[in-house]
């Protein structure tokens, strides 16, 4: 992430725990292979020039809040964790963010995700 973009997701990313999110999704994501045999800059390429990943998820701010955990040098099974909150009202919109994400030229490298719902 360049510092543009952490300052633009600071600026209108929410807290998580907000009363009217009582919606959540906890999804684990690892990448193939493949993706981590590309060096970091053609990586970065296929997730800012050719999938918009950060742009794409700013436009859903600050309706859905969610925190990212790097997993991947911790021994664990997934790569990436990702925590998503939202209230009912923004349950479409979450579900056209995972969409728009899973059509992407990045997703190509996902080799394994498990989408799990909650609901308080």
């Amino acid at each position: 992430m360049t510092r543009a973009e952490k300052e633009a997701l600071r600026a209108v990313q929410p807290v998580l725990g907000r009363s009217e999110s009582t919606l959540a999704a906890l999804i684990p994501v690892r990448k193939s292979a493949a993706w981590w045999d590309l060096a970091q800059d053609e990586r970065r390429q296929i997730l800012e020039e050719r999938s918009r990943h950060v742009s794409l998820g700013l436009r859903y701010l600050p309706a859905i809040a969610r925190r990212l955990y790097h997993c991947r040098d911790m021994g664990e099974p997934f790569d990436f964790l990702t925590w998503f909150e939202y209230a009912k009202d923004d349950a479409k919109r979450f579900e056209e963010l995972v969409a728009e994400l899973r059509r992407s030229p990045e997703w190509e490298f996902v080799e394994r995700e498990v989408d799990v719902r909650l609901a308080r």
